[in-house]
């Protein structure tokens, strides 16, 4: 599916804030309330939009302790094994397979130290995991939607 100016600026204020009314957006990209949600469900439809959620803020909730586990996976590891491996974990908040030599980079949130070295033990005491390699994150510098600079543009 093509997106459009239009298409990519409703998406970006829908980014932005999931609860503006169609009402606002179309006032936003020069549309009626109707028309912006004819192409909501368009998009929808098509699959571009997979739904709308709430996004809530880690720290608020106690979760102050982010870090990325690079896995090390034994041969012919696949990524659905992977993805099916992790998904029961709360504290995964991402995973990807990547290149290089680690195999998956997986993003974690955990209450402290302790709550993190315990998720980093049970990670890799996965199957088809051979070892982990974990990274800290001290700051968050930036963390935006997908086409959030176009909100406004």
């Amino acid at each position: 599916m093509r997106l459009d100016r239009v298409d990519e600026r409703i998406i970006a204020i829908l980014g932005a804030d999931a609860r503006t009314s169609f009402a606002d957006i179309g006032e936003a990209v020069g549309l009626s309330a109707s028309a912006v949600k004819r192409r909501l469900d368009r998009l929808t439809d098509a699959g571009a939009i997979r739904g709308f959620t709430v996004l809530l803020e880690p720290s608020a909730l106690g979760w102050t302790t982010q870090a990325y586990i690079e896995l090390y996976c034994r041969a012919r590891t696949s990524p659905g094994e992977i993805r099916a491996g992790l998904a029961d974990y709360a504290e995964v908040t991402s995973a990807c397979t990547v290149t290089g030599e680690a195999d998956a980079m997986v993003e974690v949130r955990a209450r402290d130290m302790t709550h993190l070295e315990e998720t980093i033990e049970r990670i890799g005491a996965e199957p088809f995991v051979v070892r982990t390699k974990s990274t800290l994150v001290l700051s968050r510098l930036v963390e935006q939607p997908v086409l959030a600079g176009e909100a406004n543009g």
